[in-house]
């Protein structure tokens, strides 16, 4: 599988070990999905991510490591266009781009809805549970 990782996934695999994204981060370790990253994307996830008290049980060096490793995991991508505005959020709106510029078929997202419209691109947004059963059927 192929996918650009929404922040919200990120978010929530690093805060529980007990739901669907942090599987999808383990998938992504095992090199089991395929990611692709852009420029944009990445300082996304470093501004969230090192949000205070929003991950309190790692400390920044630790979750700046966690995104240099997603980095090297990762398919790096530059976006040379743009739609904006397509999405209600400009935020989501990088993501899709990149998704598009990356030929990747999905954006893996806990937003669904945010994403609307997306199969107009050629990207379907699916939620972490939904990729793990396509990952493992």
């Amino acid at each position: 599988m192929y996918a650009v990782l929404d922040k919200s996934v990120l978010v929530a695999g690093l805060r529980s070990n007990r739901e669907a994204s942090f599987h999808i981060l383990r998938s992504i370790r095992a090199r089991d999905i395929r990611i692709a990253v852009s420029v944009a994307l990445v300082l996304e996830y470093e501004s969230v991510i090192l949000r205070p008290g929003l991950i309190s049980h790692f400390t920044a060096d630790e979750l700046r490591k966690i995104v240099d490793g997603l980095c090297q995991l990762a398919d790096h991508q530059q976006v040379f266009f743009a739609w904006r505005p397509f999405l209600p959020d400009p935020d989501d709106d990088l993501v899709l781009e990149l998704a598009v510029a990356a030929s990747a078929a999905y954006v893996i997202t806990h937003n669904i809805s945010d994403f609307r419209g997306s199969e107009s691109m050629g990207v379907r947004a699916i939620t972490p549970a939904t990729t793990l059963d396509i990952i493992r059927p």
